[in-house]
């Protein structure tokens, strides 16, 4: 256990290490575990701090990100597609789970095998209808293709919602509730785990997409922040990757979705061990 908490956790001490090297000491002493001549000029480039003239004296490339904009373009698009992507997702799980309806085993069996479809391969017909609506460069053309579910969300839920028991539910319909009623006063509130699973992966993931956002949202106005610090890679007048800038940014870029997960990770556990009512 020791040995694979090592190699979880060395990169990202290696990563905060780098970004607190300085520019010009990137290279020396590499068998240190410590950062060499220990500064914060590479978060300051980051976050436009300092002039490039300053940047390039340090041994920086003399680049910068646009972190505000990138940070607040990706905090739009993640919630987006957690709201979307949750809302949508639990409606269709829970019709597959209770509802009946004409070939709904049918049905569900088609959408799960989308599991076994590469992403890769609806790139480009995702790309061909989102320039066809007009929506490059913006954030509908950036969320649309999750914007409303995936089938490993409806399938996690799904599963959820198979293990409340029934008689809650035909309790509320007793009571005059209606399917609507029943699902949302009734049958969400008790999930809630499963929901708060979901929103966490479903905004890591989102968080951390960097493809599909390269390709439709490169326009600096709706650019992510993993698409800015891609670039931010590419811009090496020198010849070789800004390490120290590019650790930094994303020592930056991973500190929200780490503290949502040590706010939140316990609701992951206490869904795992869900396993339904008496």
């Amino acid at each position: 256990m020791a040995l694979l908490l090592f190699a979880t956790l060395f990169p990202f001490w290696w990563m905060v290490r780098t970004a607190l090297t300085a520019p010009r000491a990137v290279f020396q002493n590499t068998g240190s575990l410590l950062p060499v001549e220990p500064t914060l000029i590479n978060f300051q480039r980051v976050l436009g701090l300092v002039d490039p003239q300053t940047a390039i004296a340090m041994g920086g490339s003399g680049q910068a990100i646009n972190f505000a904009q990138a940070l607040v373009n990706s905090i739009i698009v993640s919630l987006l597609v957690v709201a979307g992507q949750t809302t949508f997702s639990a409606m269709a799980a829970y019709a597959f789970a209770r509802l009946h309806f004409p070939f709904r085993n049918t049905l569900f069996a088609i959408y799960i095998s989308a599991l076994m479809v590469p992403a890769i391969v609806t790139t480009i017909p995702n790309f061909i209808l989102v320039r066809q609506l007009g929506w490059i460069n913006t954030f509908a053309g950036i969320v649309a293709p999750t914007f409303l579910m995936t089938p490993f969300a409806v399938f996690f839920l799904r599963q959820f919602f198979l293990g409340v028991n029934r008689e809650v539910e035909e309790a509320a319909r007793i009571d005059g509730a209606g399917v609507w009623t029943t699902f949302v006063r009734v049958v969400v509130p008790i999930t809630i785990p499963a929901l708060t699973t979901l929103a966490i992966v479903t905004l890591i993931g989102a968080w951390n997409n960097y493809l599909w956002p390269l390709i439709v949202g490169s326009d600096e106005r709706v650019r992510v922040l993993t698409v800015a610090l891609g670039i931010f890679r590419s811009q090496t007048p020198q010849g070789a990757p800004d390490w120290t800038g590019l650790m930094a940014g994303t020592t930056l870029a991973i500190i929200p979705t780490f503290i949502i997960f040590m706010l939140l990770g316990r609701k992951i556990l206490d869904s795992i061990q869900f396993t339904g009512f008496k």
